[in-house]
């Protein structure tokens, strides 16, 4: 009888212990919109997307990242910002970047309608290699998608293609 006992409790405490390790353990439970892919479960293609679980919705974490290179450096709006009409475009630009004090800018849906375009001005002496900084106030129509870029060309007076220069900043309208 007593080595039937100790079977018992032996069965008894196996089973407790599997039952406390499937009741507490956190397999399958999702915390973050990564884990919500990750484990299968349908995503949102719209900016950013997002991934619902468990009656949960987990959105994408966008980095924002800044524009910058030796020629320019795009302060706002930072790629995959959301814009609104108006918003101020802000940065530094080589002189070198700028004619007569101006370099332009063009606001494009995905689709690639323009949706506006000016000049953006220096705020400063341009004449030189040096960073300027400059700023405009970007009003535009009512895009068609919820995506778009805005193209900053570098002024090139003399027409020549070897002397063209962009920059592209993905945004969200």
């Amino acid at each position: 009888m007593n080595q039937k006992n100790l079977i018992t409790t032996i069965i008894v405490v196996a089973l407790i212990a599997a039952g406390f390790y499937f009741l507490t353990r956190e397999d399958g439970k999702v915390s973050n919109f990564e884990e919500c892919v990750e484990a299968g479960n349908p995503v949102m293609e719209s900016y950013p997307r997002q991934c619902s679980s468990d009656g949960q919705t987990f959105v994408e974490e966008i980095k924002q990242e800044v524009i910058s290179n030796d020629k320019i450096q795009v302060q706002y709006p930072t790629s995959g910002e959301t814009v609104t009409s108006p918003f101020e475009l802000r940065g530094l630009a080589r002189g070198t970047w700028y004619f007569e004090a101006t370099f332009s800018a063009e606001l494009v849906d995905a689709n690639g309608n323009l949706l506006t375009e000016l000049p953006v001005m220096a705020e400063g002496d341009w004449m030189t290699e040096d960073f300027v900084p400059f700023s405009a106030m970007i009003s535009f129509s009512t895009p068609q998608t919820n995506t778009g870029k805005l193209i900053l060309r570098k002024a090139n007076a003399s027409g020549l293609p070897e002397h063209d220069d962009s920059v592209e900043i993905p945004v969200a309208f």
